[in-house]
């Protein structure tokens, strides 16, 4: 026969154990929760929002260009397709050579536009009629000997060039310069957020933030002339700029 009382006992035996089980459960949630609380506290005081103002600088350095750039047209025209092409080829291989004859490398002499186009002969009342073609070949050149540039423009007519356009200036190996720049401008804006700060009343805690952008503005010559003897091609100075933004903790 089973014993009631000792089955009795049993049961309370393991309803206790369930119980004490169920409250060690329910504390270790309250504890996690409770700490999920204290991290959530300690993160959200990393990022808390800070005062700050935003500063702006500029440096500028100016020198010397060293190697000019510029467009020479070439223009043939003729009868058939194939005659103007020769033609225009005879003439390119001369510029080619009287570029080279001024220290001009294969490297910076580049076509960068090619075009053929018919040419028609236009009457009242009749449809037009092509009477010919023209080729238009640009090269586009670098020149470093800079004293050379007035006599490339004084012969270019001689030797089939019909136009010289987009003549500018610039500095070959200007990282050094760029570098000038950044440091003015870091140093412009770090004067003007102190100057700031003493106008506002505010203690500059840290940099917490920058960024930066550059501007290299060249001399530029849209167009120049060819022949009647060597021009004067002032080349002046190159202006390298640098504009930079320092944001500032402040209290």
């Amino acid at each position: 026969m089973i014993d009631i009382k000792k089955h009795k006992f049993a049961i309370h035996i393991l309803s206790g154990i369930v119980a004490c089980l169920f409250i060690v459960l329910i504390i270790s949630q309250i504890v996690g929760v409770v700490n999920r609380v204290k991290e959530g506290r300690y993160i959200g005081a990393d990022v808390a929002y800070k005062n700050t103002i935003s500063i702006s600088g500029q440096g500028k350095v100016y020198t010397k260009p060293d190697i000019a750039e510029m467009n020479l047209f070439v223009v043939t025209q003729g009868v058939s397709v194939s005659d103007v092409q020769d033609e225009n080829t005879d003439k390119m291989n001369d510029v080619v050579s009287f570029l080279k004859d001024f220290g001009i490398e294969d490297k910076n002499i580049k076509t960068i536009a090619y075009r053929i186009y018919p040419r028609y002969n236009y009457e009242d009342r009749k449809i037009p009629e092509i009477v010919g073609y023209e080729i238009t070949q640009t090269l586009e050149i670098k020149v470093k000997e800079m004293d050379s540039i007035g006599d490339i423009l004084d012969q270019a007519v001689d030797h089939g060039i019909n136009q010289v356009s987009s003549l500018r200036f610039s500095v070959e190996d200007d990282e050094e310069f760029k570098m000038q720049a950044k440091a003015l401008a870091i140093a412009d804006a770090k004067e003007k957020a102190e100057e700031l700060a003493k106008e506002l009343g505010v203690k500059l805690i840290k940099i917490s933030g920058y960024s930066e952008g550059a501007s290299y503005d060249y001399r530029v010559y849209s167009e120049a002339g060819i022949g009647g003897g060597s021009p004067e091609i002032p080349t002046g100075e190159n202006e390298i700029s640098a504009n930079i933004v320092l944001i500032y903790e402040i209290d």
